[in-house]
């Protein structure tokens, strides 16, 4: 577990009583219901940018508080307890690009709106069922950038698109050649597909041949992030069934079998909590975060999938059910499985950048 300073202390604590008290996953079920595109509340996105979550990786010069990756991965994972939905996680993987690769001018103009919660930005890049940065087909010519991209994170609500082209990453703003098609996946947040037809566009120039990479490594650690909250509230939730649920004349709990499951459990979201800890830290660190990503992101998966699949057993019929919450955590989980690499991915990735 990685050390806190006081400040990340007070940080992570005042996420965890605002998502628990003011965004329960009562909150998310009414979202639900409410069928919006945005899938979330923007009041309460409105709130979270208020207390300065959405500037914590931006600089003071730009309006935010450059509190570091570690600091924002707190506030994330103590949302993803709650489903508590919002666009900072893909708000943010926007902004590093900018900050990696972005001109002064285009700092000035975009990372401001961003940290104040005024613009929201996402991140454009695969244009397949699969994440696959290999396979960019968007091109840009005379400034104009045309080509789809299958499932952008927010993009329903996004006002600002960093694009991934042949040649690099653009910065696009919503409008004239941008058209966004709403897609509608389990987990009921904005999955859109956009349709770019001679939009203008600005490159970043900035970052080097690493850029997309570098800020792809980002946005998958903070998926990481959330999901390693979810996990761990997945976890606290079927223990709290376990030990008040009776069967054949038992507490669930004191069957040896389920003692084992859930001792399983406890240490596979341990070991991935130090993954993406790790991440964060290395993205705070700079240098190379290739291998720290693709190791929190790949535990991730591992871990997520096994502990939302393990909620609803251990639930059993009533796991099954709308009215309970336990679905939710793992239609989330899966789509978050997907995003930015799955499993299969990060493990191949892995281990090419460890020489085999």
């Amino acid at each position: 577990m990685a050390v806190l300073n006081d400040e990340q202390v007070m940080l992570r604590d005042m996420a965890r009583e605002w998502a628990t008290n003011e965004s329960p996953v009562g909150a998310w079920r009414k979202v639900r219901d409410a069928g919006g595109a945005s899938g979330f509340d923007p009041q309460a996105f409105s709130t979270m940018a208020e207390m300065g979550w959405t500037g914590i990786i931006i600089p003071e010069a730009q309006g935010g508080s450059d509190f570091g990756w570690l600091s924002l991965g707190l506030v994330v994972e103590e949302l993803g307890k709650t489903m508590a939905a919002s666009p900072i996680a893909a708000c943010a993987a926007a902004a590093s690009a900018i900050l990696l690769g972005g001109s002064a001018a285009q700092k000035d103009a975009y990372l401001p709106r961003i940290a104040s919660g005024e613009l929201i930005a996402t991140l454009a890049v695969d244009e397949g069922p699969r994440h696959d940065p290999g396979a960019i087909a968007s091109r840009v010519a005379d400034g104009r950038l045309s080509g789809t991209k299958a499932f952008v994170a927010e993009g329903d609500s996004a006002g600002l698109f960093v694009v991934a082209a042949t040649d690099g990453l653009y910065l696009v703003e919503a409008g004239e050649g941008v058209t966004v098609d709403r897609r509608h996946l389990v987990d009921f947040r904005s999955h859109a597909r956009v349709v770019f037809d001679g939009a203008p566009a600005e490159q970043l120039t900035g970052g080097g041949d690493g850029l997309l990479t570098a800020v792809t490594d980002r946005a998958a650690v903070l998926v990481a992030a959330e999901m390693l909250g979810m996990a761990g509230q997945a976890f606290d939730t079927t223990l709290a069934y376990l030990k008040q649920r009776v069967q054949f004349g038992q507490v669930l709990a004191t069957f040896q079998a389920l003692q084992h499951r859930m001792a399983n459990l406890f240490s596979e979201i341990e070991l991935m909590r130090s993954a993406v800890e790790a991440g964060l830290a290395a993205i705070d660190a700079g240098g190379d975060t290739r291998q720290a990503a693709s190791l929190a992101k790949a535990k991730a998966n591992e871990v997520g999938h096994l502990m939302s699949r393990e909620l609803i057993q251990l639930h059993g019929g009533i796991g099954m059910t709308d009215e309970y919450d336990a679905g939710f955590y793992l239609k989330r989980m899966r789509v978050l499985e997907q995003m930015w690499g799955n499993t299969a991915f990060h493990r191949d990735r892995f281990a090419r950048l460890s020489g085999f």
